[in-house]
């Protein structure tokens, strides 16, 4: 009762070891200096997130000296681009709140430490900091200082292989094989045989059968009263505590009659209801597993990159099909998908998609070049060195720089549902027990336990995620990508669709260009099409396709202008392209096209002029839009076309012309501001702010490597006639959920009236439940894959 507990990490204090500081007490000068280093820094709040949420720091001296070899560290970090380096560490003791908030505090602690995310589940910490004046040593002394050492193992950082949980295995093996055991020992008791031998060691079967239950009620069962125990701990209940609370009761009951004589108990279904709950969560865990390998590595992007072959050819190639010695051209705005030497003189790369700093990086031939870097300016060669990694450029889409802030009415709403049906549900449970026991104490502690096990709310908090989970794989295996499962719960709020016109309704496979204006020589035209090879515009990439095959020449600048146009030069020519007012001041009033116009060393000589192809299906599209949504078209061309799209679209879709990119920004937060839910579709180009403002982006690709973090989704050109029937099917996923909500809901109903009265055995309860489990996931599945089949034909 006089013991003390640490103030730190919570451990019970010895009498002669007792250290008080700031009238608190610890253990040992570790723990001391932790809270001194926290107090120091302003870092108090750590401990208001849980009480004694530490852990006692070790002596590491010494342990690291291998960091201090650049080669290993060079093994261990993700980037390292001048004073920018990137590393992802293990923390084991990452366990609570409180960890989560003093590690996403370093920089507070070591101001070399920009930023630092931590991975809650896969306990890791991904800290940015500046190499130039920190280095990864002093942040693995840092941590270890604080109590949270990182595991660093080098065979698993240089081979990727990573460390795989086999506890759940463990535990589940063990539950079955005293599940099984039990069962077999207790069938003389089931159907009361009479047999000498039998009857002579009964008492010897129930102390097997009582020892064959202790491995599964405190190894594999252990997981339920830790989390039960944290939950009550930090307040907050959840569905563990019942399924806790229902098996200490049933062992209790049973040690109680085994002990006493009255019978062998109930650890046959004490056993059997571990064992079948594990095997629930094994099935939980599986399709979740299962889910994410196809996210992650089946959906890939539809992006593809240019490769160059020996001849000096250019070939579109999918980026998963790159390997190590391919010479690749990155354009102007173009990701560079994989690790490699700059061959190119030079270049300047923006890293703002893996580290948030905008600023580019000059590189000189030889220098080695990062995947997630973004080429700036004019298109450069490079010669790869790894293959891509299609889950780091997932990793990149879904950094955390470019999140929005969205909804999470679902998510919301499970959590709801489970905060108040867990003390729902042992109210009914004891209110059940004490309605019983004056009748019959057998039936009161079976009523207890199968009202605690029967109704956990287990299949209703996954129909969410495995609807959403299911429509994603579904989706991406039809060319449309997104970010993450709660795009498709925004897809069903969307009541307003804006268009980008150029790259987006219309294509540039079929468009017709011709030339209007002084005549150009061979040489200029050389000229012009190794200028607008660098840029990734629709309008450039139509031209670049329409122009004859030409020589390579070295643009020794090259700028591309949002909304306006190019600016480049050789050593001889400088080059001016684009728009009219861009090229020569002056403002398109009468063109019924879209125009690119050319100015070569001050002189003006004519323009391109594009007969736009508009893609198939687009005017049976939007008829069948219209009938459910507002439609807008927001366009940076001119208004040409007004006739030929009103003949083209249905009634009363908005036609808005001449818009800079900061224009259709504004006019996507004007809809907003009155209410709207707005989905913008565009090429990801000139429309980045306007992806990034709607309530869901979506990024038309054609064959260029244009990765756009601004976007909530990516669609293959190829796809876009269907977009209507993935709007369908994002609103089937909704009304799936809600009725797997009424399933779960109406099974939960019918197994409490069960078991309340008394007709519904534990063990039974134990196997429907994960039966429950199947049934809403099975549910799911089926009548996701169902709408899928009616909506993509």
């Amino acid at each position: 009762m006089n013991s003390l507990n640490c103030f730190h990490c919570g451990l019970i204090i010895p009498k002669n070891d007792l250290i008080v500081f700031d009238d608190k007490s610890f253990c040992c000068n570790g723990c001391k200096t932790v809270y001194e280093i926290f107090s120091v820094n302003d870092l108090g709040s750590y401990y208001d997130f849980e009480n004694a949420p530490g852990a006692t720091p070790l002596d590491i001296q010494g342990k690291y000296d291998f960091l201090d070899n650049e080669t290993i560290v060079s093994k261990l970090l993700e980037f390292q681009e001048e004073n920018i380096a990137i590393v992802s560490l293990n923390i084991p003791h990452i366990h609570c709140s409180s960890c989560i908030w003093i590690l996403e505090n370093l920089n507070r602690l070591q101001p070399g430490i920009t930023s630092s995310q931590v991975n809650f589940p896969k306990k890791t910490v991904r800290i940015t900091f500046n190499s130039t004046n920190l280095k990864l040593k002093e942040i693995v002394y840092l941590l270890g200082a604080i109590g949270y050492e990182p595991y660093i193992s080098l065979d698993n950082y240089e081979t990727g292989a990573k460390d795989v949980d086999r506890v759940l295995i463990y535990k589940l093996g063990v539950a079955f094989f005293c599940f099984g055991n039990i069962m077999l020992l207790s069938f003389p008791e089931y159907f009361e045989v009479k047999e000498f031998w039998l009857d002579n060691y009964k008492p010897f079967f129930r102390v097997l059968i009582f020892s064959l239950s202790l491995p599964s009620f405190l190894y594999s069962a252990s997981g339920y009263y830790v989390s039960a125990y944290k939950s009550i701990r930090s307040r907050m209940l959840n569905i563990d505590i019942p399924i806790a609370l229902g098996i200490i009761v049933m062992f209790v009951r049973s040690t109680f009659d085994f002990v006493m004589g009255y019978g062998s108990g109930f650890f046959d279904s004490l056993t059997g209801l571990v064992f079948f709950m594990l095997l629930g969560k094994m099935f939980q865990i599986k399709t979740y597993s299962f889910l994410s390998f196809e996210r992650d590595f089946k959906s890939y992007f539809p992006i593809a990159v240019t490769k160059v072959s020996e001849n000096q050819k250019e070939e579109s190639i999918p980026i998963y099909d790159i390997v190590k010695g391919d010479r690749l051209l990155i354009r102007n705005q173009e990701l560079i998908p994989v690790d490699g030497i700059l061959i190119s003189e030079s270049a300047a790369v923006d890293y703002s998609f893996v580290t948030g700093e905008a600023v580019p990086i000059t590189k000189k031939s030889g220098d080695k070049v990062f995947a997630g870097g973004k080429q700036i300016g004019k298109a450069v060669e490079m010669e790869v060195l790894h293959s891509v990694s299609q889950s780091y450029l997932t990793q990149l889409w879904g950094n955390a720089i470019f999140q929005k802030d969205v909804e999470r009415k679902h998510k919301t709403l499970t959590d709801q549902i489970s905060r108040y049906f867990t003390p729902i549900l042992l109210i009914i449970a004891f209110v059940s027990f004490g309605y019983w026991i004056f009748i019959d104490a057998n039936t009161a502690f079976n009523v207890f336990t199968a009202v605690l096990i029967v109704a956990c709310p287990c299949a209703l908090a996954l129909t969410a995620p495995f609807t959403f989970g299911n429509i994603l794989r579904i989706l991406g295996k039809r060319q449309f990508y997104l970010k993450n499962a709660l795009v498709i719960e925004q897809l069903a709020k969307v009541d307003t669709i804006v268009f980008d016109k150029t790259g987006t309704i219309t294509t540039n496979k079929k468009s017709s260009i011709t030339y209007e204006g002084t005549a150009l020589s061979n040489d200029q035209i050389e000229l012009i099409k190794n200028v607008v090879q660098a840029s990734n515009h629709p309008i450039s990439r139509m031209l670049y396709d329409y122009l004859p095959e030409v020589n390579r020449i070295k643009l020794v600048s090259f700028e591309e202008i949002t909304g306006k146009g190019i600016l480049a030069s050789t050593e001889e020519f400088t080059f001016k392209l684009g728009s009219a007012e861009f090229v020569h001041s002056i403002t398109e009033n009468n063109s019924f096209q879209t125009t690119l116009h050319i100015q070569i060393n001050n002189t003006y000589y004519g323009k391109y002029i594009f007969n736009n192809q508009y893609r198939d299906g687009l005017s049976e599209l939007f008829t069948t839009l219209s009938e459910k949504y507002e439609l807008k078209v927001l366009s940076g061309d001119n208004s040409g076309e007004t006739e030929t799209l009103e003949q083209l679209l249905p009634k009363g879709t908005q036609l808005i012309f001449n818009q800079k990119p900061e224009q259709k920004l504004d006019f996507i937060k004007s809809l907003q501001e009155n209410g709207k839910n707005v989905m913008m579709v565009g090429d990801g180009l000139n429309d980045a702010g306007a992806l990034a403002q709607s309530n869901v982006g979506i990024s038309i690709s054609e064959n260029v490597n244009v990765f756009s973090p601004a976007c909530d989704a990516i669609l293959d050109a190829g796809q876009f006639k269907n977009l209507n029937n993935y709007l369908n099917l994002s609103h089937n996923a909704t009304k799936i959920i809600k009725m797997s909500f009424v399933i779960s809901l109406l099974y939960n109903v019918v197994g409490l009236s069960f078991a309340v009265t008394g007709n519904l055995l534990p063990l039974v309860a134990a196997i429907i439940m994960p039966l429950s489990t199947v049934t809403i996931v099975s549910f799911v599945t089926l009548m996701s894959n169902y709408y899928a089949k009616v909506n993509l034909k």
